[in-house]
């Protein structure tokens, strides 16, 4: 219980301090939420992401192995809600976005914090949040934004729109930074950090004004499905895989609480960019963050007793 209210104070709390704050903005200031997803998607996440993938170090082997699990755990889910989605009767924009809540979760402003509270700042343990965030990032920004744009306008025009973007080559960027063990001068690493901090504040800020502006009377049971997908099915595909394949100790704690975080706020934020039922991909964001202050801690109580 102490820990259950530890993780409510030090996660949830400052998250939705953050959220209340862009709401009562745009509740007062009409501000225009289209033009605060392009500052998110055009200047701060390419920063953010650049300089994560540039100053991580990790382990190749560890990486491929949680890659393995990564890319099982998002495949079963994409499959089994985007049969769900046909199956409740969602269009095809609908489906997209509702397919992306079950399938990109935050792995960074709500993931890492849970995972240095959880162990205390082990260094292994961050390393596995650190390399779930990346392939988070690279999935969110590279098939999210696909997926999205190909609903509306086909793949090939979608592609090309991609190639346009500049998250696609601060990811080339960083990991080949990386690789080659580049030094970058400072002037160009110090404003880049600034620029990635500020990332976690103006997406849940972007996330308020885009709550400001939802009509919570419609669709909620569309919501409920892929928070049941979200905060249940994730935890449970990852928990089964970690039977499967006899992992224990922190490298199982940590892959089943990483598989447990509520949907992604970037999520939100290319439908936003991309207007493909933004409400929508809002809603979800936030009551997925809600429950997830109870389906977090209890992962979190499982992975203890379990590995």
């Amino acid at each position: 219980m102490i820990e259950f209210f530890s993780i409510l104070k030090e996660i949830i709390l400052p998250i939705f301090i953050i959220i209340a704050i862009g709401y009562i903005a745009q509740k007062k200031f009409q501000m225009n939420v289209p033009t605060l997803a392009k500052i998110n998607m055009y200047f701060l996440v390419p920063a953010f992401i650049f300089v994560k993938l540039y100053s991580t170090e990790l382990s190749f082997q560890l990486f491929g192995f949680v890659l393995l699990l990564f890319i099982i755990i998002v495949v079963v889910l994409y499959v089994i809600s985007n049969f769900v989605g046909r199956l409740i009767g969602l269009n095809k924009g609908e489906k997209v976005t509702f397919t992306n809540s079950t399938i990109f979760f935050n792995s960074g402003n709500y993931g890492v914090p849970v995972n240095d509270l959880v162990f205390k700042g082990d260094p292994f343990a961050m390393s596995i949040q650190v390399i779930v965030l990346t392939l988070q990032n690279i999935l969110t920004f590279s098939f999210g934004v696909f997926s999205l744009q190909a609903a509306k306008i086909g793949k090939l025009k979608a592609m090309q729109g991609y190639l346009k973007m500049p998250v696609l080559y601060a990811m080339l960027t960083g990991i080949l930074l990386n690789y080659y063990n580049i030094t970058i001068p400072s002037f160009i690493w110090v404003p880049a950090n600034y620029i990635a901090d500020a990332l976690v504040g103006i997406a849940l800020f972007t996330l308020g004004a885009q709550v400001a502006e939802i009509d919570f009377k419609a669709g909620l049971s569309k919501v409920y499905w892929s928070l049941s997908f979200r905060l249940l099915g994730g935890p449970a595909i990852a928990l089964g895989l970690i039977f499967l394949m006899d992992i224990d100790g922190v490298l199982a704690q940590a892959l089943l609480i990483a598989s447990s975080m509520p949907t992604s706020v970037n999520s939100a934020i290319i439908a936003e960019e991309y207007n493909n039922y933004p409400g929508f991909a809002a809603q979800i964001v936030l009551f997925s963050t809600i429950f997830s202050s109870i389906t977090v801690s209890i992962m979190i109580y499982l992975a203890r007793i379990l590995f």
